[in-house]
């Protein structure tokens, strides 16, 4: 068995609140919020460096576009709550906290941060990726260049539970209830050491005044692609979806108590692209969850013709025509959460080429 660490009534909208939430999603800026509505926000930054220490170098200094950009884009949704996907990960939180007081400078506080290793870069004795080689990039439990390489972080404005956060990423991936590896020809000794998770999936809970914390179910999947007709990257996508509806069925330990949101880089579409849609039709159908459908103008515009999904819904804009814009990134909240406005952030047309692919996906939640 894989180790689990624990670590140290979608409400109708309010006049003024719903017409300043409509118009923030048409002129792509999110609406000045009331006191008690929170922001929760995902966006994968792409801020992985080429080495160790080179994110942190660069956060020292006067910084690259990427990294301008990404300032830019926080600063413009500025969430109260914020999952930054593809972030270098260092064990003191150097980094983390560096970046975090170049945003202090434009005005937005986060005092309370939170990430763990992840498993981008987590070197194995095996030749995981079959090229023939070990102690590859793909050799990896997840992809990477090096240790730490594209993690997660949470950055806060709201104290963070730490000593009651649950780190998942070292389930082995055969122990999912049902997992698709078992449809891979992988010798035993890989079955019995591969990781369900390319990057991490963690419980963390937040206090935000009431007695029951709100838990973050985060998490990054694979990208369904870059293997062969075996199709292991797009059944281990599958299952790092699947994972978030086992654990609220009680498969991983005690499901959160009170509100929760699941909330990442699922890195499949529901309808378009490569992978195994089914996984993430199931999570969106889940009635546990409410999908706020968060859309932008931006994906209304840049809509790809062949695709038979929302284009107002995508969150990513790659290449055209494959695989184009996509919806990869979501933030679910639980059943009884009231979602008072939600809504995609691309960077500025200025920023565009320097940022990364991806829109920043923002939900307000009404916090009693």
């Amino acid at each position: 068995m894989g180790l689990i660490k624990t670590m140290v009534p979608f409400a109708p909208l309010r006049g003024i609140l719903y017409l300043l939430g409509i118009l923030g999603v048409l002129i792509g800026t999110p609406a000045v919020m009331r006191a008690d509505v929170v922001r929760l926000a995902t966006y994968d930054a792409g801020l992985t460096a080429k080495g160790p220490g080179l994110l942190l170098r660069d956060i020292a200094g006067a910084g690259s576009p990427r990294l301008r950009a990404t300032l830019s884009l926080l600063t413009q949704a500025a969430p109260d709550i914020l999952l930054l996907v593809g972030v270098d990960y260092d064990y003191h939180l150097t980094a983390l906290s560096g970046l975090r007081n170049r945003l202090q400078a434009r005005g937005l506080e986060y005092p309370y941060l939170f990430a763990n290793r992840p498993n981008t870069g987590m070197a194995t004795a095996f030749d995981l990726d079959g090229d023939g080689r070990k102690r590859g990039a793909g050799d990896a439990q997840g992809f990477g260049h090096f240790a730490g390489a594209g993690g997660l972080a949470i950055l806060s404005k709201f104290p963070i539970l730490y000593e009651r956060a649950t780190d998942f990423s070292a389930v082995l991936w055969a122990d999912l209830p049902g997992s698709l590896i078992e449809g891979l020809d992988l010798s035993p000794e890989i079955v019995k050491v591969q990781r369900l998770s390319s990057t991490g999936h963690w419980a963390v809970p937040i206090k935000l005044g009431g007695e029951a914390p709100l838990t973050l179910l985060v998490f990054a999947a694979t990208p369904p692609v870059f293997d062969g007709p075996e199709d292991r990257n797009g059944r281990r996508n599958h299952d790092e979806i699947r994972f978030w509806k086992l654990y609220l069925n009680g498969h991983f330990g005690t499901p959160p108590v009170g509100g929760f949101v699941v909330m990442g880089k699922a890195n499949l579409d529901p309808f378009d692209g490569e992978g195994r849609h089914g996984a993430i039709r199931e999570l969106l159908a889940d009635r546990r969850l409410q999908d706020p459908a968060p859309r932008s103008a931006y994906g209304l515009r840049a809509f790809n013709p062949d695709h038979s999904g929302d284009p107002a819904l995508d969150t990513a804009d790659w290449s055209d025509p494959v695989p184009g814009n996509l919806r990869v990134d979501y933030v679910l909240p639980s059943a009884g959460l009231t979602i008072v406005g939600s809504g995609v952030v691309w960077p500025q047309e200025a920023d565009r080429v320097a940022a990364s692919h991806h829109g920043l996906v923002w939900v307000d939640l009404d916090i009693p």
